[in-house]
């Protein structure tokens, strides 16, 4: 799933991109008559697409903005669409042209060679600018949620309000973050850190790396972790995400930038999806280890990495 890095990097794209521009249209091939309870008002509902559709034509993009792992577009009409790409959604803004005959879309012809790359064809929502190009939303799963919602009043709905502090924040100390880590004192280190009700935007990915970075093993429990290690993981934290940030995401997976561009932190892992390799720490003879920890994968170093418990 794309995490913070990712989504900041699509953000930082899209306010360049949609600058000045207005929605003239939207298409989708998502919408049921009767979807199931959780796709309710998002576009996948027949009903609410129809309004989505209405509300979108012609209005203005007044900003862009990331809160956790969901993009905020703010429209001239006090509306805001909210996207979550989940697992395998990402955003691209090029020249695209329909086909009627398959009924889907495809890049033009004489687009850069990005927009052809075969991650970059399950096209399900296809939004139409007043420049010509198109903003798409591939999602080979189908599991990314569009809605739309009151700008003024959408940080307090269902889909944000429970949400926690964001990592990079000037405003968000140790002290905060400790404060977080330690309402769920006698919990996997590693799950804490990715539950966004406590800090956000963190996934499977940075979590590997920022407790490699600071030799933390994935089952300490915050309430053991010594406050020595917990400012080196806050350290830590910062330091992986503006990374991600800095190598525009991570590609090990689906994800691509707004030019159907692959991110290049894959390349920079220093424990993550590394089962079995020689640890690259300087002087460390340890080797990777992965574990599944309440559902999902950690990827740790058998030596250098502490166990709190």
């Amino acid at each position: 799933m794309p995490e913070l890095p990712e989504v900041t990097t699509t953000v930082n794209g899209l306010k360049k991109a949609l600058k000045d521009l207005s929605f003239l249209d939207v298409w989708t091939d998502l919408s049921k008559d009767n979807p199931i309870k959780q796709f309710k008002n998002t576009i996948k509902d027949k009903t609410f697409f129809i309004q989505f559709r209405k509300q979108i034509k012609n209005q203005k993009v007044i900003s862009v903005e990331r809160r956790a792992k969901n993009i905020l577009i703010n429209l001239s009409n006090g509306q805001t669409i909210l996207i979550h790409l989940k697992m395998t959604g990402h955003i691209i803004v090029g020249l695209y042209n329909y086909e009627k005959k398959s009924g889907k879309w495809f890049p033009d012809e004489n687009e850069r060679k990005a927009l052809h790359d075969p991650y970059n064809r399950f096209i399900h929502a296809v939004f139409s600018l007043s420049n010509g190009k198109s903003m798409v939303f591939c999602d080979s799963r189908k599991f990314g949620k569009i809605t739309m919602l009151d700008t003024n009043t959408i940080h307090d709905s269902i889909h944000l309000k429970d949400i926690g502090h964001e990592p990079l924040d000037k405003s968000f100390t140790f002290e905060k973050f400790k404060e977080r880590l330690l309402l769920k004192p006698s919990k996997n280190i590693k799950t804490v850190l990715m539950d966004q009700s406590l800090v956000a935007g963190i996934g499977n990915i940075y979590s590997d790396e920022m407790l490699w970075l600071s030799s933390i093993h994935p089952e300490s429990k915050p309430k053991s972790i010594p406050n020595k290690s917990l400012k080196l993981l806050f350290i830590s934290m910062q330091q992986v995400l503006n990374k991600g940030i800095d190598f525009g995401g991570d590609s090990m997976s689906d994800y691509r930038d707004i030019d159907g561009k692959r991110g290049n932190f894959q390349n920079h892992h220093n424990v993550y999806r590394k089962n079995k390799e020689g640890c690259g720490r300087k002087g460390c003879n340890g080797v990777i280890m992965r574990k599944v920890l309440d559902g999902r994968s950690a990827h740790f170093c058998n030596k250098h990495q502490k166990l709190f418990n």
